[in-house]
């Protein structure tokens, strides 16, 4: 395996862990009360091959800026996806392209990705997303207009806040 950096970081949002190598985001989590939490919630294995980096990335500062407030689509940012199937490849893919302060439907998000019948394995999909705001899962809502779960820090209150935080930048 790879050595990959860690990057551990407080933010508006909490602390964030942020594990990247080889050009891309392998893992991102936020939301944690400390460093440590942040931390640990990383994979294990991904974990102890990562060196802690102390100097702030561009995609850090990005991150702490979108926890502010400041709208970021983060698009350019490339992600690990290799572990995923062909077909969480293609739904986290168009989930991705979800815009900024926008909502969908898991039925919907279904849809985008070629399989209309599939909603329950979408849900199934964002919920095994290993790299949330990069992959923007908290923007996929039930269809009937409830929040639906959310599984990073959190949970659903801070997918609330999440959708509360892109809304406000938009008005």
């Amino acid at each position: 395996m790879p050595i990959y950096s860690l990057f551990v970081f407080p933010s508006k949002l909490g602390w964030m862990a942020l594990v990247a190598g080889g050009g891309t985001v392998q893992r991102l989590t936020f939301g944690h009360h400390c460093s440590e939490a942040a931390k640990r919630a990383i994979d294990t294995e991904l974990h102890e091959n990562a060196r802690l980096v102390e100097k702030k990335s561009p995609l850090v500062r990005r991150l702490r800026a979108y926890a502010s407030g400041e709208p970021d689509s983060f698009v350019d940012v490339a992600v690990d996806l290799e572990d995923y199937t062909p077909f969480q490849r293609q739904v986290l893919e168009e989930c991705r392209r979800i815009p900024f302060g926008g909502t969908i439907t898991y039925a919907q998000l279904a849809a985008r990705s070629g399989t209309p019948r599939a909603a329950r394995a979408v849900g199934n999909c964002m919920a095994a997303n290993r790299i949330p705001l990069i992959i923007p899962c908290h923007r996929v809502v039930s269809a009937d207009g409830t929040l639906g779960p959310y599984s990073a820090a959190g949970g659903t209150a801070m997918k609330r806040r999440l959708l509360a935080l892109e809304s406000q930048k938009l008005a």
